[in-house]
């Protein structure tokens, strides 16, 4: 009989920040250019890998990739994430709850494989040089690619449908930005036991096996990198892997410290300011360290800037 008085939650509504409207205001003007930076940089590196010629290489098709996922991410959180600071809150209902979930944690999973794939590639570059030219052909890129978005939208849905399936009743407020795995399942009046054990399960090919290709990849690197004999020699092998260095280090440091570091006695807001690091800022940022770190990519925005000017 308990059971049957419960009232099913169909839709939950996200309180996002809960400070002054000034402040709101204020946030909400700050992710809104943050925002349409963030789709105007990973834009143009899209634009600048698809057209430059001399951007046709495997590492330039890896960071317009990555430039696809940020943009995924941003676009999943952030519109939402606007209407709820104008309005103090927003409702959401359930199935469009699961769909946020899913292509975020999807683009997430997408972002440890490629950032995997792309330490290998340094890697290659960088120890192997010889054999490069013949292991990271284009249609090996384009397949390793593939094989990442097929592996994170596919494994996210194993817990993404057993999410779905969850019985939701009583409170239905999410204290928090957008529709996450944690404060999801806090909601749950059915057990959630198989969904917790899922993504424990699923952390290990998503998240531990790729870090240790990439701290794997870095050290040999390093170590290959010693061994040149002149300084130059060893400073032009760090450039070709700093940014990308830098980038990996930005997501794992911002993804670590909201999912892995206990949370216990970590105030709702400082909670929701972690997230706002990898799901706005970091998507910010990565072109940014791209571009200014970049001669390449420069050299190819110069490029198109002179044919505009030759044009008009």
């Amino acid at each position: 009989m308990g059971e049957n008085n419960l009232t099913v939650v169909t839709e939950f509504f996200l309180t996002g920040f809960q400070i002054h409207k000034t402040l709101r205001i204020f946030l909400f003007c700050l992710l809104l250019v943050v925002y349409c930076g963030t789709i105007c940089g990973n834009l143009l590196i899209i634009v600048l890998v698809s057209t430059s010629r001399t951007l046709h290489t495997p590492m330039y098709f890896f960071i317009s990739q990555l430039s696809v996922s940020d943009l995924l991410v941003v676009t999943d959180v952030v519109p939402n994430l606007l209407h709820i600071l104008l309005n103090n809150g927003g409702v959401v209902i359930s199935i469009a709850c699961i769909s946020q979930l899913y292509f975020f944690c999807a683009s997430e999973g997408f972002e440890c494989f490629l950032l995997t794939v792309m330490s290998y590639d340094r890697y290659v570059a960088i120890c192997n040089p010889l054999h490069y030219s013949t292991i990271m052909t284009g249609k090996h890129c384009v397949i390793l690619s593939i094989l990442c978005w097929m592996l994170a939208f596919s494994i996210i849905l194993i817990y993404i449908i057993k999410t779905a399936n969850v019985i939701f009743c009583g409170a239905n407020i999410i204290d928090h930005l957008f529709c996450d795995i944690v404060p999801l399942l806090e909601l749950a009046c059915s057990d959630t036991f198989v969904i917790h054990l899922e993504i424990y399960v699923i952390g290990i090919p998503v998240v531990i096996i790729p870090t240790i290709i990439i701290v794997s990849s870095y050290s040999n690197i390093v170590l290959t990198v010693l061994r040149i004999p002149t300084s130059s020699g060893r400073q032009k092998a760090f450039s070709t892997c700093s940014s990308h260095l830098i980038v990996v280090s930005i997501f794992y440091w911002s993804m670590f410290s909201v999912y892995i570091v206990p949370t216990k006695g970590q105030s709702s807001t400082i909670s929701k300011i972690l997230s706002l690091l990898y799901t706005v800022f970091t998507p910010f940022i990565n072109p940014i360290i791209y571009s200014l770190r970049n001669k390449d990519i420069k050299k190819a925005v110069q490029e198109k800037i002179h044919k505009l000017d030759l044009v008009n």
